[in-house]
């Protein structure tokens, strides 16, 4: 059970991310080495819902610049979770 809190980083709460809400789906950021699996029994332990789909998402890190200095902004991975019809997840308390 405590294995499951270092799974998952953060909900990812963008104007698309709510917008999938509606089909029942969430977005997480999750740890890069995790796989879908861990992802879907760590989703089940923590939100108590049942969880019918996993797809993830490598986002390659981007080059950036401040002013003359030039850098990449992380890559990171991210899970596009579906449940079960009829369940809700609470992201942002109200």
């Amino acid at each position: 059970m405590s294995q499951v809190y270092k799974i998952l980083k953060a909900p990812q709460v963008t104007e698309k991310a709510t917008d999938l809400v509606k089909k029942n789906q969430y977005v997480f950021k999750v740890w890069s080495r995790t796989n879908k699996p861990e992802i879907k029994k760590a989703v089940e332990d923590i939100y108590g819902v049942s969880v019918v789909a996993v797809n993830i998402i490598k986002i390659p890190r981007k080059k950036r610049r401040l002013g003359k200095k030039s850098g990449f902004r992380k890559s990171y991975k991210k899970a596009v979770v579906k449940i079960k019809e009829g369940q809700k997840i609470e992201v942002l308390p109200r």
